[in-house]
Order: structure tokens, then sequence, then C-alpha cells
């Protein structure tokens, strides 16, 4: 039984590092597709009209972390084929140590497309209508709280360890979003999305100060001033301390298909956001762009819970040193460390409103036309959440012919892997746009054999990108350069 159960735990971290898509591909940025107005509300594709059905037009699942990878997870034997996981004995924790970041994160992202229309008004305007359902959580791990989990206290022993820059975040919402793009000039194109956001269910730390003292006998001593904000249909049952004892799901919020229907659509949670972006022709060949997404909050006013930590509380410690030498398993850790959680904070029964701010990203690129079908672009993408900052950089070769057929292949560096590739595929039969397309394509890969089943896995990737769907797409505004010279053809 311990064994299936951490095979399930080894298989979670794997999903971890598995990125099915989020909304910000640098694939998808320079090819002819109707969705690339989610990076930049000025770009626009060469059909009139184009209509997105729901899920069929977008499914997108993105997450990634920045200190491991799946060569961290699962490595072979200094000899031998065999691999053993992060659970093993024989594993080097001292390695996987050093690849700890002083601000390790893990971001995951989701991405559902309801509904979409654009389309043409007039000759240089083009109008886009979008509906998308959303999760996105971020969490923030300070280096020496990994360390102190890895390498145990000892190091750590008369000091104390400052975790002011733990963040926790995850939100559910809805996203509708009218666009606008238009020629301004013969070389300058604007775009603006307007986006009314209508939050689902959201948790949230606020974290004003946080430490651990390792105190001499090796227990911990944690000083918290924290909180922790919680929009969802959930029941806390409290101890006669107003402590956590359990928390469930409240069901008898969901007694008929009408009260679930007015759940989604009746949202009390609203918030706000923008996208902005311009792009500009340089010359008849080159072009540049840039645009900055996702500008926006959600004020969090429904199924209120508030959660305080206590100003001080102690615990045992957390020592993963022990699953290695066999003097616990990892499930009573977990287990151990949950019960201590639960007797750390108090039930706040004020169920004060909190705000939560969207992550932004920030694009710029460049393009060349070698032809009036192939380009080279050069995309660079940084994503920005609280007072840090992720970047990657994308050169890729396009090939748009019209809006008949686009492909794209790509190079990425970021999230501390240079050895990303991408590549990208639409084509229209008729009314019919199909496409998809997939981003940091790891190279290498490994074959982890377990209980007699061999399971492919990558040697190095801690991020990739998939995306496909369906657009229906009428007409075709692509013309000569001296007729409308501002549509992105490329």
């Amino acid at each position: 039984m311990i064994r299936k159960i951490n095979f399930v735990l080894i298989m979670l971290l794997a999903v971890v590092v598995y990125d099915s898509a989020a909304q910000n591909s640098q694939v998808l940025y320079y090819m002819n597709l109707p969705q690339n107005h989610f990076l930049n509300p000025a770009l626009r594709p060469s059909n009139t009209v184009y209509i997105g059905l729901p899920v069929l037009s977008g499914i997108n699942v993105n997450v990634n972390n920045n200190f491991f990878n799946f060569s961290d997870i699962f490595i072979k034997r200094s000899s031998g084929d065999e691999i053993i996981t992060i659970f093993h004995p024989d594993y080097n924790v001292s390695e996987f140590v050093k690849k700890i970041k002083d601000i390790n994160f893990i971001e995951p992202q989701v991405l559902v497309q309801l509904f979409g229309l654009g389309f043409s008004a007039g000759r240089d305007l083009y109008i886009t209508l979008d509906v998308n359902e959303r999760v996105e959580g971020n969490v923030a791990l300070p280096g020496d709280f990994l360390r102190l989990g890895f390498e145990g206290n000892e190091q750590f022993v008369g000091g104390r360890i400052n975790l002011e820059a733990l963040r926790g975040d995850v939100k559910y919402y809805r996203e509708a979003g009218l666009g606008f793009s238009k020629d301004i000039t013969n070389r300058l194109r604007l775009g603006i999305r307007g986006k009314v956001l209508f939050g689902m269910a959201a948790a949230s730390i606020d974290n004003k100060s946080l430490g651990i003292t390792v105190n001499d006998d090796y227990t911990h001593t944690f000083d918290a001033d924290l909180m922790v904000n919680l929009s969802a249909p959930v029941e806390v049952y409290v101890s006669d301390e107003n402590t956590i004892d359990s928390m469930a799901f409240k069901d008898s919020r969901f007694n008929s298909s009408s009260e679930i229907i007015d759940y989604l659509l009746k949202s009390k949670n609203i918030g706000f956001g923008i996208d902005i972006g311009a792009e500009i022709s340089i010359s008849e060949r080159f072009k540049v762009s840039a645009s900055v997404t996702d500008l926006g909050y959600i004020k969090w006013n429904r199924d209120l819970t508030n959660l305080k930590a206590k100003s001080q509380f102690e615990f045992s410690g957390i020592d993963l040193l022990d699953v290695y030498e066999g003097k616990m398993t990892f499930d009573s850790l977990g287990q151990e460390l949950l019960d201590t959680l639960e007797k750390s904070f108090k039930f706040i029964d004020t169920q004060t409103p909190f705000t939560t701010y969207l992550p932004f990203g920030v694009s710029v690129g460049a393009s060349y036309n070698l032809t009036k079908s192939i380009s080279l672009g050069l995309l660079s993408y940084t994503r920005i959440i609280g007072k840090q900052y992720r970047e990657a950089l994308t050169l890729s070769a396009n090939v748009n012919i019209g809006n008949a057929f686009s492909t794209t292949f790509a190079y990425t560096a970021a999230n501390y892997s240079y050895d990303n590739l991408g590549f990208g595929l639409a084509f229209r039969p008729g009314i019919f746009q199909f496409y998809f397309l997939v981003d940091r394509i790891p190279v290498t890969w490994n074959k982890l054999i377990f209980e007699e089943t061999t399971i492919p896995l990558p040697e190095s990737w801690n991020t990739i990108h998939t995306r496909l769907g369906m657009n229906l797409v009428f007409g075709n505004k692509a013309k000569k350069k001296a007729d409308r010279p501002m549509i992105q053809i490329q």
C-alpha cells in the first residue's frame, strides 16, 4: 500500500512539472490564428469573421516551476540503468538542494474558451468578444524552507528563518472580454480589450510576517502574522479554542440544479481587467509590437472564510531525512504537518472581503518578412506576479499562407531551461480552421520501469505548452499591402 501511495505522490510531482498550455504561448504569437489577440489585442487574423465554439475552440492547462524537473525526480543509479526516485534512500538529496532557489515557485493555470467571436467592422476596425473560464494559482516557497525540509534543521539551530516571501494564491473565475483594434496611421495599429471578471472561488494568503526559529532541542517555533482568506462553499469545524478541527465542502449550497446554476452564473465577486497593445510597421518587411495583458483584480464578497495564524506556536519539525532513513513514512510526515497546521490557525468569523490581483504579462516582439508568406520572429514575454517576474525569449520561423495554412518552428529559452523546441500547425478546410501547437518540447528522454511497466519520461522538463482547437472562420481579408498595409498576414 505504501509503495502505491508513494508512486501516486511521485506522479503528482510529475504533474506539477507538466504543462499542457496556458494562454501565453510564444508559438501562437506569429501564427495567423484568432487566438493571438489574447497575447496582443492589436494583432488580428486575416479572416473576416471567426467564431469559437464552447470548449472546441481551445482548452489550455499550464503548470510550471523554477526549481526542479523530471531529471531531478527520476534519476539513474551511478551503476546500471535502474531509475530511482526522489523518495529512494539512495537519492542524492544534496544535489537536489543545490538547485533550490531563494524563491521557488509553482504556478498552475487553466483556460477554457467558452465562446469567441471576431469580425471586421469597416476597413480597419476589428472587434472581438470572448468568454473564458480560467483557473490560476501561484505558490512561492522560500529556499530555506525547502532546505529545512530536505536537509534537516541542524544548520539552522539557534537562528530564525525568514519566510515573509511565502506566498499562495489560487482563483477560479470567468472572464468576458470586448476588444477593439484599429489602424491609427499607415504604420501604427493599436488594440485594447476590456474585461469583466466574475470570481467563482479563491484562496489567498496575506503574509505580513512569518518566521521559524529552530530551538536548541531541535523543535521549531513559528512566529506568524498571516491570514488565509477563502471565498468558496466550505464549512469550517472549530474547537472550543476556535482552532480548526476540519474543513469540508458545503453540500447544502447545491441541493438542486437551480442552486448550482445560480452559483455559476450569479457571482457577487466582481473584478475588471484590461489588455493593451500596439503593432508598428517600420518598413514593408519589418514590424515591432508590444503589449501588456491581464492587468486587473477581483474583489471577493461571497462565501467568505477568514483563518488567522496564532502569533506563536511550536511543532516537532519537518524533516524528510526521516523518510529517507526509514524512520517515518511520507504519509505520516504529511499527516503530522497537516495536524500541526490545523491547530495553528484560528477561525475568525468576520467574513471580511478581500482583493486578489491578476499576474500580468508584458510582450515585446519583432518580425521580419523574408517573403510574403515566410517570416522570422523574436518575442520576449515577461510574466509579473507581485515583486517577482518570469522571462521567456523565443526565436521562431513562421509560414503563413493567407488563412489557409500556418505553421511555426520555434526555440525558447525560459525557466532555467535552454533546450526547448516548439511547433505550431493550423489549416483550413472550408469554414473549419483546425490548429495544434506545442512549445518547450523536451529533447532527451528516459525510461522509468515501475513494477514491470515502462514509462517514458523527459530527462529535463519543467514546463511545456500544448494548445489545440477548432475555429469557424469566414472570408479572407488578406490583400496586397497597398490595399491594407497594417493587417498581419505573416
